[in-house]
């Protein structure tokens, strides 16, 4: 994938907490990325065959990992791609030996017709190539990255039971719930911020994501893990993700705003809730029945 230039890229709308972001993929390709990621992340271990080989200054580590965190790999199409399909198994080629995770990102308002990729038969097509790019590879011990797919939070009921469809058929990793949205909710809808164009995250985007990992949490019984996304500044954002379904909850427009220093400050709102409410969470009363919350060490699975 060739990349794409930048343009006059995003509003922000600090009175709301909000970002009207109309970025696209910008980038600068994706040979310049896989290089990037080697030289800072280190490579997932792939089993030892006369075809594997490592490009100068790639250090292989177990899983993925050279660096702290963990390292999700976005990936788009390009805006003038008439194979999508292409792309993303380019992309998997390239980036996957990098990732701790793997994001189909089919939910980007910016990208003309990358939406249309949510329908079922589109969708479950999709999956499937990108699933076959990433097994046919030759993993070691560590296998290959969990596979997720990023929707967005303005389909119709009919259109969440159609992905909810596809990701039991065909055992999706999980799905992260949600993007931005082109709707502008309450309260920037009576602003004049309202009239740029892109999608908008941040605080007006919580009601509207979180009600939809709640649906989708329904649909999917339980049985995909969900990473709840959208609105969320503070522990008490991430604690309603959670009672949402969420197994995982992860921020961006807050972070933005709030910086390095809200991590800590939204695990120690978590930290308040006691380990009584913690426990109905992982049984399930609250949803998110895959997570296991430990105080001062983390969410896993």
């Amino acid at each position: 994938m060739a990349g794409r230039a930048a343009t006059s890229s995003a509003k922000w709308a600090r009175e709301f907490l909000a970002i009207i972001n109309r970025c696209g993929f910008n980038s600068e390709g994706i040979v310049v990325v896989a290089k990037r990621l080697g030289a800072q992340h280190g490579k997932r271990m792939l089993a030892e065959t006369s075809g594997t080989s490592s490009s100068p200054g790639d250090e292989v580590k177990p899983g993925g990992k050279s660096g702290p965190g963990i390292l999700g790999v976005n990936l788009g199409k390009n805006k003038t791609s008439e194979d999508a399909a292409a792309d993303y198994v380019q992309g998997v080629h390239n980036l996957s030996q990098y990732a701790d995770y793997l994001v189909i990102n089919v939910s980007s308002p910016n990208t003309a017709g990358l939406r249309m990729l949510q329908g079922r038969k589109q969708l479950k097509d999709l999956v499937k190539k990108v699933q076959a790019a990433r097994d046919e590879m030759q993993w070691g011990d560590d296998g290959p990255p969990p596979l997720l797919v990023k929707i967005a939070p303005d389909l119709s009921r009919g259109e969440l039971e159609d992905i909810a469809a596809v990701a039991l058929a065909l055992h999706l990793d999980g799905l992260i719930i949600s993007n931005t949205t082109v709707s502008r909710p309450d309260p920037v809808s009576n602003n004049p911020v309202a009239t740029e164009t892109g999608g908008l995250s941040g605080k007006p985007l919580f009601p509207l994501s979180t009600n939809m990992l709640r649906e989708m949490y329904t649909l999917t019984r339980g049985k995909i893990p969900l990473i709840g996304c959208g609105g969320v500044s503070s522990g008490e954002d991430a604690y309603k993700k959670i009672r949402a379904g969420a197994t995982l909850v992860q921020l961006y427009t807050g972070f933005a705003y709030g910086g390095p220093a809200l991590i800590p400050k939204i695990k120690r709102g978590l930290f308040c809730h006691d380990a009584v409410t913690f426990t109905l969470l992982t049984s399930g009363e609250g949803h998110a029945p895959a997570m296991e919350f430990k105080p001062g060490g983390g969410s896993t699975r």
